[in-house]
């Protein structure tokens, strides 16, 4: 049985750090009063803000997408200057190009990045001895950083209650409706099964894998998306390549990050790091395909093919894996681009959409709300 309602002028579902910048800008920026974050795990930041490459991007990643990469670019700086505690600048990043199936070559991306202002210039010979010269074209000394999830996650918690943002831990959404008189109302259920209807005139569903999956009236995103489950593994490097965030590219390669919030490397491998991927649709709920799906590590033929580029690697060990559901606009297939999605249902007035490829993306949906109009007027019931 529903309990009575609770009124919010704004609430938020999702409590990563999309979710959690969005509800902190809503109470600091535009000076919303009534403003709620749901978030279903016990703390904030624990998915997919947490289970990835912890990358910050500064565009080298996107050479096929110029858009993407250019974005990043003029981002990096803003998220430094904002959250400085929180990014990793203490490491050597190299970007090496392979010799064959590569999508660019090492002129081609010298160029690229010249285009989009990165910073790129040769690596020294010691870190070129790091590759196999008959599989690496070439290798660039680039700036790009890593940032840690835990220290995002405290700074997320200070500034909302700072806010005066309410947080509902263990609690999800399940129906979103549009009542009579054109306020939004949202069924929560917390992890007892207890349910309750909220009122609200905004909502923001910041919801990332789970965007899709509400009953009631809630239509559904209108761009096709695409789920993963992926494996990110967590190493302990060797010596040579634990001041080192290394990524071999364009196409079928790998990366090897920093993983600052436990103090060790992550792996990915283009062909290995997805293990299934399936077309999002009403009825296939990403996180219990997630629960149910084998988690047998790939990491072995991770190393392997590393280790024919980068030998070092072979003596690396695996600590860990993070499984999670990735999810990407189908359309970004072809170019591997990672624009935000900022979507305004239009049989929902007041509700929006929300999903960011990337961490620095942030900057993107804030400037896309910058351009909407808020107000503090309370529903009429």
């Amino acid at each position: 049985m529903l309990s009575f309602y609770h009124e919010h002028t704004a609430v938020v579902i999702g409590g990563g750090f999309y979710g959690a910048a969005i509800a902190v800008y809503l109470a600091k920026q535009r000076g919303l009063k009534r403003v709620l974050l749901v978030e279903r795990e016990p703390a904030l930041l624990m998915r997919a803000s947490y289970n990835n490459q912890a990358r910050v991007h500064n565009g080298y990643h996107y050479p096929r997408s110029f858009t993407t990469a250019y974005r990043s670019r003029v981002n990096l700086p803003k998220f430094v200057r904002d959250w400085p505690n929180a990014v990793k600048q203490d490491f050597t990043k190299l970007y090496a190009i392979a010799r064959r199936n590569s999508k660019v070559t090492a002129k081609q991306f010298e160029r690229f990045c010249r285009d989009i202002g990165s910073t790129i210039e040769p690596a020294s010979p010691a870190l070129r001895a790091l590759f196999e010269p008959r599989l690496i074209e070439d290798v660039f000394l680039v700036e790009e950083y890593a940032f840690d999830t835990t220290k995002l996650a405290h700074w997320a918690e200070h500034e909302l209650k700072e806010s005066g943002v309410q947080i509902l831990y263990e609690t999800r959404a399940v129906e979103i409706f549009r009542s009579s008189d054109s306020s939004l109302q949202v069924v929560i259920e917390t992890k007892h099964g207890l349910q309750e209807l909220i009122a609200c005139r905004y909502l923001f569903n910041c919801t990332y894998s789970g965007l899709n999956h509400f009953k009631g009236d809630f239509p559904g995103v209108q761009i096709g998306l695409k789920q993963e489950i992926t494996e990110m593994p967590l190493m302990h490097m060797p010596p040579s390549l634990g001041g080192l965030g290394i990524t071999v590219m364009d196409g079928p390669f790998f990366s090897m990050m920093p993983f600052p919030a436990r103090g060790l490397h992550t792996l990915s491998h283009v062909r290995y790091t997805p293990h299934l991927h399936w077309d999002d649709q009403q009825g296939v709920n990403p996180y219990e395909k997630l629960d149910a799906y084998d988690q047998t590590s790939r990491v072995d033929r991770m190393i392997r093919d590393v280790g024919r580029y980068i030998p070092a690697v072979l003596n690396a060990t695996h600590v860990d894996s993070l499984f999670e559901v990735k999810t990407v606009l189908t359309k970004s297939e072809s170019d591997d681009g990672r624009p935000i999605l900022f979507e305004k249902h239009v049989t929902l007035p007041g509700c929006y959409s929300v999903l960011g490829g990337k961490i620095d993306n942030i900057y993107d949906v804030l400037e896309k709300l910058d351009t909407e109009v808020f107000s503090e007027i309370k529903p009429a019931f």
